[in-house]
């Protein structure tokens, strides 16, 4: 009869366990199976977003080739690329955070929207005009781009819209491919003035109000044979491996055309020479003779053999930035004036190191100098350069950024947009079916074959002005930083002598 009490507690303690491990397991079932959040990463933050259990299954995704038969002989746009396509509705992570600009960039007509006639002030100096109604794009020509610019900026939004079929708002907008902005902000200032007209361009700077928009380089620059960004990413990463930092030449180089702007002509000045060695390495592109030449010298992801690389801007800004930052090496970049689409969020002394425009040769002498005497620092300086590029610059990002700045450009529009009168229909066998050679060949490698799975990354909200205003400071403290330290090299160097 003692034993009673004993076989009552083992009862009760084996009730006890199998309950425990009845709770775990409906815990972890629920977790593992059922659970309506998943984790986004961005910018080292863990987010958790609701999701719907309708939106698991992501769509199977479809090819849907060029039509270029013979029998298309008129160079029709065809009707069998779908309208609309569904995507995957599990939330997507977050957009990189230069995809903020884009609520700067268009700010000047937040409270007044876009009228008509601001869109019709902005053609006098634009090439031409783009309208997408019902998903369908029209072009407007007003006057050849310098070399195929247009044709390929006009390409790379075709591709938006088989990436994103039915996604984008009607739309009408006007494009400028030359590189120097116009529409100067101090011309709208004042009770008196005019609202400034929407201009896209691929540049801005701190003057102007031109809408920034990506390069048609992305799609391929077929006069100088650069392939399409997609593939020339992975080149470059390539071209990475092949020489480790601590393995590269320890100069500055640069290659590139000094004819087109005073600044890369002074900058050929601080050459190695018999009597000076500012540690630098600069070469001159005659694309003419490379282009007779098979372009045997000009592939950047052959390039990537210095541990510092230099960047300085031409008439504008210049293509060849992605190039160089792409490259594991330290960019020293030569103080700009102009910036592209995701430039402003680089940060001195993190993706790159800043050069003085007014005292070249010595600031590039100091900042090799300083990169060879402290290597871990400056190697990790020109990685985390290359990994924004490949992580942020990619392709997908490129699409995601044009399809947000077109959209909430279209929800500024205080007008329905219409067809123009001598406006052309043009589709991606408009342009590829006729076109020959290099330039045929970049837009096959560069077609986007069908809608994507996967819905556009999420916009982020636009900057507050403190923390805006707190990250120019930053950026100007740490250039001012450099040039302390450079400073202090020189006032060093000159009391040994």
């Amino acid at each position: 009869m003692k034993k009673a009490p004993a076989a009552c507690s083992i009862t009760i303690y084996t009730f006890f366990v199998f309950f425990i491990l009845f709770v775990a397991a409906t815990f972890i079932s629920f977790f593992c199976f059922s659970s309506r959040f998943i984790f986004l990463v961005n910018n080292s933050e863990r987010k958790a977003v609701p999701i719907s259990e309708n939106h698991r299954k992501t769509p199977r995704p479809i090819v849907v080739p060029l039509n270029c038969s013979a029998r298309n002989l008129t160079q029709t746009c065809p009707g069998n690329y779908p309208t609309t396509f569904d995507t995957d509705l599990a939330w997507n992570p977050v957009c990189p955070d230069y995809f903020r600009w884009i609520h700067e960039d268009l700010k000047p007509w937040k409270t007044t929207g876009i009228s008509r006639d601001m869109v019709e002030r902005a053609k006098r100096s634009a090439h031409f005009r783009l309208v997408i109604v019902k998903g369908k794009v029209y072009i407007e020509k007003y006057k050849k781009s310098i070399q195929t610019r247009d044709v390929f900026t006009i390409w790379g939004i075709l591709q938006l819209l088989r990436r994103y079929p039915g996604k984008l708002l009607d739309l009408e907008l006007t494009f400028d491919c030359n590189d120097r902005p116009v529409i100067r902000s101090g011309d709208h200032r004042g009770p008196n003035s005019t609202s400034p007209p929407p201009l896209f361009r691929y540049c801005g700077d701190r003057w102007t109000l031109d809408v920034v928009f990506p390069d048609w380089s992305f799609w391929g620059w077929p006069e100088i044979n650069m392939k399409p960004w997609g593939n020339l990413l992975k080149d470059l990463k390539e071209g990475n491996n092949r020489t480790k930092w601590m393995e590269r030449e320890p100069y500055a180089y640069w290659k590139g055309n000094p004819l087109v702007a005073e600044t890369r002509r002074d900058l050929l000045t601080c050459n190695v020479s018999d009597v000076q060695d500012w540690n630098a390495r600069l070469y001159v592109q005659d694309w003419m003779l490379e282009s007779q030449q098979g372009y045997k010298q000009s592939d950047v992801s052959n390039q990537c053999t210095h541990r510092y690389k230099i960047y300085i801007e031409g008439w504008a800004w210049s293509v060849s930035e992605k190039y160089i930052l792409a490259c594991d090496s330290v960019t020293l970049m030569v103080k700009p004036r102009y910036y592209d689409f995701f430039m402003r969020s680089l940060q001195p002394v993190h993706h790159y190191w800043p050069i003085k425009d007014n005292d070249k040769c010595r600031s590039i002498k100091f900042a090799v100098d300083w990169g060879n005497s402290h290597k871990q620092k400056a190697q990790a300086i020109g990685k985390a350069a290359s990994d924004f590029i490949q992580e942020e610059l990619k392709m997908d990002y490129v699409y995601d950024y044009m399809f947000h700045l077109l959209n909430e450009y279209a929800k500024l529009l205080r007008f329905k947009p219409t067809i123009p009168e001598g406006a052309v229909e043009v589709c991606s066998e408009t342009v590829a079916c006729s076109a020959e050679g290099v330039e045929k060949k970049f837009m096959m490698e560069s077609l986007v074959n069908g809608p994507s799975v996967t819905s556009p990354c999420a916009l982020p909200p636009p900057y507050d002005p403190p923390v805006l205003g707190a990250l120019l400071r930053k950026k100007a403290n740490s250039i001012k930083q450099v040039e302390r330290w450079e400073d202090r090299y020189w006032e060093n160097l000159n009391q040994l002598h």
